[in-house]
């Protein structure tokens, strides 16, 4: 059954899919009846799930699913990847790619691949307190709590720790 966000209890599920480029508004409306369509149609093993769907920051799809009526089983979520791949589809966009992160930057969403990574650290063009979309978020509640997070406070975190000192007794160039 399809319901809103809001609906969803804390411990809601999510999937986060993160689009490789802003959908526009033409796309954000004719999506939606398909977003609620799916959410109105997921099942699992026959019965309803309470689910939620829709687009946030014009690129990430968010499914969230209240678990504590009906969990998801494994051919449901086969059902909502092929879901995805419907929107990609449709919408000439890839969702399932995971080689880009997403920051908050002055410009808005920025988009960064993850091999440069390391060298937009060293540039300086990305801090610990860029926020950092963490499409690994696994519950609603972390979703509101630390999505976006500051980048130094994720799993991103070891690429700002400063560089190990020298070991002690280690003898020192003349």
């Amino acid at each position: 059954m399809n319901v809103t966000f809001d609906a969803l209890p804390p411990t809601a599920r999510v999937w986060i899919y993160q689009a490789n480029r802003p959908l526009t508004d033409a796309e954000l409306a004719a999506v939606g009846p398909h977003l609620a369509q799916f959410a109105t149609a997921w099942t699992s093993h026959g019965a309803a799930l309470r689910a939620a769907a829709e687009f946030r920051h014009r690129q990430f799809l968010v499914i969230g699913l209240d678990e504590a009526v009906a969990g998801a089983s494994g051919c449901s979520i086969d059902t909502s990847v092929r879901f995805v791949h419907e929107l990609e589809n449709a919408l000439s966009i890839s969702l399932l790619d995971k080689a880009h992160l997403a920051f908050g930057g002055a410009a808005g969403l920025e988009l960064l691949e993850r091999r440069a990574l390391k060298l937009a650290v060293a540039a300086g063009t990305l801090g610990p307190e860029t926020p950092y979309f963490d499409n690994t978020v696994a519950t609603k509640a972390e979703m509101e709590a630390r999505w976006p997070a500051p980048a130094g406070r994720t799993w991103l975190a070891r690429y700002f720790a400063p560089a190990p000192a020298e070991s002690a007794g280690a003898p020192t160039p003349a």
